[in-house]
């Protein structure tokens, strides 16, 4: 099933939850709503799914419209965050409900409804535990439980409302990876929302960043995040260091790091701000070294896991920096908590204007 949201837009009185979107899933893709509280995710989803009416705008299911179609009538599987379990069903009971209820001369026979839940559980890793009871099973098992439940019906799509939301984050971890495993197998043509960066990035195969009912962007995991194209963006996907400047007839001044700026800032001359990720900073301490450096004193150090962290303070503008380096660098540098060191951004881009602001990007 193909998916095709045209120019929707949507109110709640006097807040715009949706501002003329479009978007569009292929068949058999599994696309990722991200974005923070109130950003629109769930409430596209909704209209997509024909629990919400558009105030605008056209739902196309397979090049067909949609729009006033019934969610019964869409045959859309939803799972949602808090599983939505019958506590008095069993596995099998929770899993042949939707089957049960189909009208009578659709209705398979019980023979049949029995053959697609075995092998239902056996999908979702569970088929052990069919006699069991909603309380009696943890929270990564009721998840899949209800994802069963979803795909009895065979539906043309499935919807996930934040279906993880309510774990912890090792089970979370370990399910997103069962279901991108899951969805190789089957195919079926999905919309995950979800406000976890880290889940979409590794969940989906493209990923459309929302904000203020807007999508910001819309791309494959690895182009959203290597390549932002917006402040937003880049904020909202990971933690990030802000350099503070102007460029000017083609260079670009952030306070000590000057350097010759892309082609594309020629004509370009204003307020700018460098975003640089923890990783892609550099520590040492010698300032003569490849490019221009930041003086700032060592705060705080993290060194527990595969990386460590530094929290480090300009003597400048006393503005904090966070920078990721190696084991391996760390302990070969021998860093103590007070200590004056130099930064040196190994990439960054630039915004044009304020943080605030969206602008033009550079790589540079």
């Amino acid at each position: 099933m193909n998916i095709h949201a045209v120019n929707i837009s949507k109110r709640f009185g006097a807040f715009h939850a949706l501002r003329d979107v479009s978007l569009e899933v292929k068949e058999g893709e599994l696309v990722a709503l991200l974005g923070p509280s109130g950003s629109g995710k769930t409430t596209l989803l909704r209209v997509i799914a024909g629990l919400e009416q558009p105030d605008s705008g056209t739902i196309l299911l397979n090049g067909e419209d949609a729009t006033a179609h019934s969610a019964a009538k869409r045959r859309m599987g939803f799972v949602f965050q808090h599983y939505a379990l019958f506590r008095h069903m069993n596995v099998s009971g929770n899993v042949a409900f939707g089957l049960q209820v189909q009208p009578k001369a659709t209705r398979l026979s019980r023979g049949e409804i029995k053959d697609r839940v075995a092998e239902l559980l056996k999908l979702v890793q569970l088929e052990s535990l069919a006699n069991r009871y909603p309380t009696q099973l943890s929270g990564g098992q009721r998840q899949r439980v209800a994802l069963a439940r979803a795909l009895a019906v065979q539906p043309t799509v499935l919807l996930l409302d934040e279906p993880f939301g309510a774990l912890d984050a090792k089970v979370r971890k370990n399910l997103r990876r069962w279901l991108r495993k899951l969805h190789d197998e089957i195919h079926v043509t999905s919309l995950l929302v979800t406000h976890d960066q880290e889940e979409a990035l590794e969940v989906a195969d493209r990923v459309a960043i929302m904000n203020q009912g807007q999508f910001e962007q819309v791309g494959k995991p690895e182009e959203v995040y290597d390549h932002p194209a917006t402040p937003f963006v880049f904020d909202f996907l990971g933690n990030v260091n802000l350099f503070h400047g102007r460029v000017e007839a083609g260079k670009a001044s952030l306070g000590p790091l000057e350097w010759a700026a892309s082609e594309n800032t020629e004509q370009w001359t204003g307020p700018a701000v460098g975003y640089v990720r923890p990783h892609d900073l550099e520590i040492t301490r010698d300032k003569s070294g490849n490019g221009p450096a930041i003086e700032a004193k060592v705060m705080q150090i993290s060194a527990a896991g595969p990386r460590a962290v530094v929290e480090l303070k300009r003597t400048d503008t006393g503005e904090l920096i966070e920078a990721e380096i190696t084991k391996a660098r760390y302990q070969e540098l021998g860093l103590t908590v007070g200590e004056v060191v130099f930064v040196k951004p190994l990439a960054m881009k630039l915004f044009a204007g304020t943080p605030a602001a969206e602008g033009t990007t550079f790589d540079i």
